[in-house]
């Protein structure tokens, strides 16, 4: 389901170089400029990065709930029933998300660690 989910995505964001793919939450987290965008979660649902001016109003869309990892929600993160995700829905959650995260500034990489000898 995970796959699938993450595949959908692709599909939406296309080639774009910005974008980039790393494992988290048991799922796949897509980044815009390395930022985090949008999530797969292992149970089919969609993570979304909105920020929490948009909060709100992503809310009020149908399937949406505050995410809520280990206990404690998160704010400006919305979590988004698999059946709520038709195509024309994922690629508004997706447009939402990047109206968010499209304006922060590119995240760094942190520098790799020195192996211990």
């Amino acid at each position: 389901m995970t796959s699938e989910l993450a595949d959908r995505i692709r599909d939406i964001v296309g080639q774009d170089p910005n974008i980039g793919e790393i494992r988290m939450f048991g799922g796949i987290c897509f980044t815009l400029n390395g930022n985090m965008l949008v999530g797969t979660m292992k149970d089919g649902t969609l993570l979304v990065r909105v920020g929490e001016a948009q909060e709100a109003g992503a809310l009020a869309r149908p399937g949406a709930s505050l995410m809520n990892f280990t206990g404690r929600e998160m704010k400006g993160y919305i979590i988004v029933a698999a059946d709520a995700l038709d195509d024309a829905a994922l690629a508004d959650w997706i447009a939402l998300a990047s109206s968010h995260v499209g304006p922060m500034p590119q995240k760094q990489k942190k520098p790799a660690k020195a192996k211990k000898k």
